[in-house]
Parts: C-alpha cells; structure tokens; sequence
C-alpha cells in the first residue's frame, strides 16, 4: 500500500520533515509519494511554487520502490502549457492535478463564496475543473474532487452527487475517457455523511468507464500519513474501483 499525496518542507503549508514522514510510514508498514505543491502564478507571490531540481536533488537520496517522487500541480487552464514546461524531462514517479485556484481566487478564501449561491459556486468550480481536464492530458490522477466541500462557506457544504449530476458526470466521463485515475482523498473521511455522499460519485465514475482510483492522505503532518486508509480501500471496493499508485508514471497496484 502507498499513501500517495503528502507535503513536506517544499510545500509552503508544510513543515514536515520527509525523516518525519518516513519513520511514520515505516510504523504503518506502507510506501510513501510525496507531492509537493506547484500552483504557478498563485495570488500571493512566491507561494506554493518550489524550485524542482532542488527537490530532487534533497530527495533523490530516499527514492526506492517503497519512497517515490510526484507533485501536485495546481490546475489552471490558462497556465496549462507552463505547467507541462514544469514537468516536462523531470524524472517524476507521479502527477496529481488538483483544482485550488478558480478564476484567480483561492478557494480556500471566504470572498470566493460571498453573495453567490452553492450552486453557482461549485458549477464554477466544476466548470473549472473540466476545462483544465481538457488540456492537463500529462496528469495521472484528479486530486480531491471534494475539495471544495473543506472550505465552502455555506450550512451544509457537502458534495452530493444527486445535487451536482450534470457537472459531475461531464468531469467523470472526460476522465474514463482519458483512461486516468481518480483520487479517494482520505482527509475528510473520517466523518460518515461525506463517506455516504462520496459513494455515488466514486460509483458513478465506475458506470462510466472508470477503472482505478489512487488513495492519498494530503498529510501535512506525520499523524496523518495513512488516516482513515480503510475507509477508503472499503470505499472503492463497494464501488469495484481499483486502488493503485504510481511508478515512474506507470501504475501499481495493492497486491492481494
């Protein structure tokens, strides 16, 4: 098994060491991806980008069959062609595509929600996250399709399949057809309502075609390396999805 999303001291909201993060994935018995945060030309300057052949060279010492290399690029359509500059040549195991900035604004940010309904928000959101699927053909896996449910300030922010078919399905279907994975983002599953809303869209992805799913932490810190992992793995049984993870950009997957 290997946790394939984590951020260490290249991330600028991490302080993780990667010692740290080795020694947790040790005590776990699993292997471990680091993804470091790449979102080009964010809001505030000079964050969340890092200098990627510093990365290798601090990082190339740990790399095994047990210790690989990814990033997470921060998807914006406009920037699609710096992003693949990014990557092009670098000996990458794995490339997460993930939706953080929409229409200049993070997300994360309160005023990215403010005198606009849910449903405008996240059809923007998903609006956004389809066109960057259409030219981030590089990527191996979508990160966190519900990552706006961390952050959306509204009473009851989840995502639920029924509520968001139309935009959801367009997303899955593109993804099936580009035969990539789809991440199971353990973050938010320890609560079971976002486990039973999660459900249909992770099944959905596998009526359409879709085949395999990565499962990935988004740890930050070593206690959360490897969290709530069997939720996850009972999750894309109950949707016959099939875990796996990326070697030199090519999958592997859980041997049974």
């Amino acid at each position: 098994m290997n946790d394939t999303h984590m951020h260490t001291l290249f991330s600028t909201d991490s302080n993780m060491k990667i010692e740290e993060a080795l020694k947790k994935a040790n005590e776990l018995g699993i292997g471990i991806t680091i993804t470091e945060h790449m979102d080009l030309e964010y809001p505030e300057p000079k964050a969340f980008i890092f200098d990627i052949d510093e990365y290798f060279c601090a990082y190339e010492q740990y790399r095994c069959d047990n210790v690989l290399l990814g990033i997470e690029i921060g998807m914006r359509s406009e920037l699609a062609m710096k992003s693949r500059q990014v990557i092009a040549g670098r000996p990458l195991d794995y490339i997460i595509g993930s939706i953080h900035v929409v229409d200049g604004i993070d997300i994360y940010q309160e005023k990215f929600y403010l005198g606009r309904t849910k449903q405008e928000v996240y059809g923007r959101y998903f609006a956004s996250m389809l066109a960057c699927l259409e030219s981030y053909d590089f990527i191996d896996s979508l990160g966190h399709i519900d990552y706006i449910a961390r952050y959306a300030r509204y009473n009851d922010a989840e995502l639920y399949f029924d509520e968001f078919k139309d935009h959801i399905d367009q997303v899955l279907v593109l993804l099936a057809k580009k035969q990539k994975a789809i991440e199971i983002n353990t973050r938010r599953l320890g609560d079971k309502k976002t486990v039973e809303a999660l459900i249909p869209v992770y099944r959905r992805f596998r009526e359409l075609g879709g085949e395999y799913v990565t499962i990935g932490s988004d740890a930050h810190t070593p206690k959360d390396i490897g969290k709530n992992f069997k939720v996850a793995l009972d999750l894309a049984e109950k949707c016959s999805l099939k875990p796996v993870w990326f070697k030199a950009r090519k999958p592997d997957y859980i041997k049974q």
